[in-house]
């Protein structure tokens, strides 16, 4: 087993873990400091929005494409002064065809840009086709776009409600959806890519994938706070933390395994093509998925312990685990010193015996039985012999007397 797979077993078994809930205000302050920072980025600077949503004029023409395609195209349309062209979006398509795109032009700046594109690529003016794109239009895409976030949100809130049978799990999952798109969107406004339906598109697909996340994490909370209040051993948030353990480290592979081929499709959109629907996917879909795994972790779930924590059963059952802990404390604190109490009072008694001290070797020694005969001149005390039991249970000699031995 790899070490990752160690330490995921640690976490779900609750041998090691880390205090996700417990540092919730923490992580409600970063959140709020990127909120403000997106804002900030999209009132200040704005979207930059594609020629789908703000309208213009878009030519196509065949051209082999090199390295330097993209720059002699807007060199070329740039050199034409056209008012208002702002700054051109070139793009390549399969190798073999370059697509300009422009803000709205008068007429003859329309014919002039496509005069330049077509001198730049070697063709008959003719060849380059140009097609005018109408605000309206974006404003249509702008407003779909609104309404299938609104369905979304509002689909989200009633599945999970009914799923998990608990409102507050539905405004947990919703606020952690409208964090990871304000985020999203404020980086967007803050890099300056343009905003166009491929960007909407991974929008909508990050909430789907943040969404995931969040229900797994979610599931793992009920299975834990079954039957909760109970039981005196855990509190809500206690259960909470243990869940997120569980499942943090498969959100973590989950998230690099897709942030992996997202990385990919946006260096190479951003850096091999310039520009391009590949870009504008590949980065709401890359910022997306990490925001959606960041909030999933520690977002949702401490949101979900804050409202759950408010409700009067879930606030007596706080009560009652505090209690117990520190009763707990309590007995682990008196016990040690009882202890040492206890030992103390036995060193103390050992030292109040009074010992039986040994003869000093300097001392005199008592004289042997023999030599207290010779001195009072009796006789010697017979010495008795050993004797051993036999059946009857009386003690007989071990040697037969003198008399009775055999010759």
């Amino acid at each position: 087993m790899s070490k990752l797979g160690q330490i995921g077993a640690k976490l779900h078994r609750g041998e090691v873990s880390y205090d996700f809930i417990g540092h919730r205000k923490f992580w409600f302050s970063l959140s709020a400091v990127l909120v403000i920072i997106s804002l900030a980025g999209l009132f200040a600077r704005g979207l930059a929005l594609g020629i789908e949503f703000r309208g213009g004029v878009e030519y196509d023409a065949a051209v082999k494409v090199t390295d330097s395609t993209v720059d002699d195209f807007t060199n070329a349309v740039k050199a034409t002064n056209a008012k208002g062209l702002g700054d051109p979006v070139v793009t390549t398509i399969n190798g073999n065809k370059v697509r300009v795109q422009t803000k709205p032009l008068a007429q003859a700046d329309v014919g002039n840009v496509r005069a330049a594109i077509a001198k730049e690529a070697g063709i008959p003016a003719e060849q380059v086709t140009s097609q005018q794109i109408g605000a309206s239009w974006g404003r249509q895409i702008a407003d779909k776009a609104i309404l299938a976030l609104i369905v979304f949100l509002v689909a989200v809130f009633a599945v999970i409600w009914l799923y998990f049978r608990e409102a507050k799990a539905s405004m947990a999952a919703i606020i952690a959806l409208i964090h990871d798109v304000t985020i999203t969107v404020g980086v967007y406004a803050l890099v300056g890519f343009d905003v166009t339906p491929a960007t909407v598109i991974g929008v909508l697909t990050i909430l789907g994938y943040s969404l995931y996340d969040t229900v797994v994490v979610f599931d793992k909370v009920r299975e834990n706070t079954r039957g909760i209040t109970g039981s005196n051993r855990l509190t809500y948030s206690d259960a909470t933390n243990l869940a997120v353990n569980q499942t943090v480290v498969r959100s973590i592979n989950t998230t690099v395994t897709a942030l992996l081929p997202v990385g990919a499709i946006l260096v190479v959109g951003t850096v091999v093509l310039g520009t391009g629907p590949l870009k504008d996917l590949s980065l709401a879909l890359f910022v997306g998925i990490a925001v959606g795994a960041y909030s999933s972790i520690f977002i949702a779930p401490s949101l979900l312990a804050t409202f759950k924590e408010r409700e009067p059963g879930m606030k007596a059952l706080n009560k009652r685990v505090m209690a117990k802990r520190a009763q707990a404390a309590a007995a682990a604190t008196a016990e040690p010193v009882a202890v040492a109490t206890a030992g103390a009072a036995a060193r103390t008694a050992v030292q109040d015996t009074p010992r039986q001290d040994s003869p000093r070797p300097d001392s005199p020694r008592p004289d042997s039985p023999r030599k207290a005969d010779r001195a009072t001149g009796t006789a010697p005390t017979p010495s008795t012999r050993p004797m051993k039991a036999t059946a009857a249970g009386r003690p007989q000699p071990t040697r037969k007397p003198r008399s009775k031995r055999g010759k």
